[in-house]
């Protein structure tokens, strides 16, 4: 089935497959290193300017598992366990 895809400031529509999201989760930490790994020969300026190094130098920081931990809610009143 289908989406509807709006364009042109609301004027055409289009009908396209639904992709798989890649926006958040581990999917998109598989996206992040995908873009990660074809520029890595680029170099961005670090330092207010004063200094640059390239892309591929740049080590990829591990996600931890939040299972467990207690987060705040309503104004730091609240808490509740993260499953």
């Amino acid at each position: 089935m289908g989406i509807v895809r709006v364009g042109g400031r609301g004027t055409t529509r289009r009908i396209s497959e639904k992709e798989e999201d890649n926006w958040s989760g581990a999917a998109y930490k598989k996206y992040q290193e995908s873009k990660k790994a074809a520029s890595k020969d680029k170099y961005i300026t670090v330092g207010r300017g004063t200094g640059k190094i390239k892309f591929g130098d740049i080590a990829s920081t591990p996600t931890t598992n939040t299972k467990g931990l207690w987060i705040s809610s309503g104004r730091g009143t609240g808490r509740r366990k993260l499953d």
